[in-house]
């Protein structure tokens, strides 16, 4: 491809070579590694031999205008000798210097300033820190104001390991837990870096669990449940036996219950009929944590029912992680079917690939997320008529769904 004069170097263009490695932060990256960048040779386009004889006047614009800036930038010559115009010298190279012309030339030397106290402050006190900012350059000149109150979190974290208080409760001058809470992810990859592994929970992953990766105390995961089973209470008789506890409680209560059902809709959870030998859990979505580890729910039979569309089968296949043996409850095809006046449009779905769901629920989750019924169709758990629910526990054993009267 032959070169047009729209494509020879101007001062605009060295200018914009100089900002891309301000904005890959090699600039900075070089300050905390100490490895010079400079002197550095930048690209040069110039005209050709043919240009030089046919538009020796642009040519000499051209040189102009590199000239009339050069400084910051320096032009390194070379001769040549034409037969017409005989012996004219052109730029054949451009090399910036030092950093200090670099920073000149595209206005950062504030920048580069601020950034250079943020260093020495880092040395001098979490030099353990430093390949965080040669990594995260202009992150970290986004976090100018909090950097040293983040180098003091550090520093007391580093004397105070696994400190077992709430964030609430951590006395540094200046730092409350909304500061800690905004910067939990920045401050995991720091911690990560100057705290001992045995201070680090490496299986907490996640802004979520900040508190258990550092070993504070967390806000107590809930359980909240109902009983089904008239004959099965916690409360006194005669109260409505819908009860919210913590994880740690709930998982010393071993009800004497044979089937689980959770749903995702609190209303269906409020409205869900007396079933012998049964209860339901709200489960609220995404996150099964308060589950987790229950040594007696493995006996129990448990039937998740939550929405038909991709994120239900979605949370399904999330709540199978920690209960493998979970069934799906009116989650299948002929219940999608039935209601079809009912169906909706589900707005983002989930296209990922689910690997623990059964033969049947996959070949309906993958015709969901391929949209093979059309127009990204959900039919949301509340939509499902009460009749159907009570038919569906009848199907399940005839003796423990209570007779329940149709709303």
């Amino acid at each position: 491809m032959s070169r047009t004069k729209s494509d020879w170097t101007t001062p605009t263009d060295i200018k914009a070579q100089l900002q891309k490695l301000w904005d890959r932060g090699a600039m900075l990256t070089s300050m905390v590694q100490g490895e010079p960048l400079f002197p550095l040779r930048l690209a040069l386009r110039g005209p050709n031999s043919r240009q030089l004889s046919d538009n020796f006047a642009e040519v000499r614009d051209w040189i102009a205008q590199l000239t009339a800036t050069a400084g910051p930038y320096r032009i390194v010559w070379r001769t040549v000798n034409h037969r017409v115009l005989g012996s004219n010298r052109i730029p054949s190279e451009l090399w910036i210097d030092s950093m200090e012309d670099a920073l000149g030339l595209i206005g950062k030397q504030h920048a580069a300033s601020t950034f250079t106290a943020m260093l020495e402050l880092t040395r001098d006190r979490e030099p353990c820190l430093l390949p965080w900012l040669s990594k995260r350059p202009l992150q970290a000149m986004e976090l100018t104001l909090s950097w040293p109150l983040l180098l003091q979190t550090v520093d007391w974290l580093r004397h105070h390991p696994r400190p077992g208080i709430y964030l609430r409760q951590i006395h540094i001058p200046g730092i409350h837990t909304k500061f800690i809470e905004r910067h939990r992810g920045v401050l995991t990859e720091l911690l990560d870096l100057a705290l001992p592994q045995d201070a680090i929970d490496t299986e907490a992953t996640g802004s979520t669990n900040f508190c258990r990766r550092y070993g504070f105390r967390d806000k107590p995961l809930r359980v909240r449940f109902r009983l089904l089973d008239p004959d099965i209470k916690i409360l006194p008789s005669g109260t409505d036996q819908d009860i919210t506890i913590t994880r740690e409680a709930f998982a010393r209560l071993d009800l004497p219950v044979r089937t689980i059902f959770i749903t995702e809709n609190e209303i269906n959870f409020l409205a869900f009929p007396p079933v012998q030998g049964a209860m339901v859990i709200f489960g609220a979505g995404y996150g099964f944590r308060n589950l987790a580890g229950i040594n007696w729910l493995q006996a129990r039979t448990i039937l998740y029912w939550g929405d038909i569309d991709t994120h239900g089968f979605a949370i399904l296949n999330q709540l199978r992680e920690f209960l493998p043996h979970a069934k799906s409850f009116l989650m299948d095809r002929k219940t999608l079917h039935a209601h079809r006046p009912l169906w909706g449009e589900e707005k983002h779905p989930e296209t990922v690939t689910l690997t623990r769901l059964t033969a049947e629920e996959l070949a309906l989750y993958d015709d969901l997320r391929g949209n093979k019924p059309g127009n990204n169709v959900r039919l949301e758990q509340e939509r499902i008529g009460f009749q159907t629910l009570l038919d569906a526990l009848n199907l399940i054993s005839p003796s423990p769904a209570a007779r329940a009267e149709t709303p």
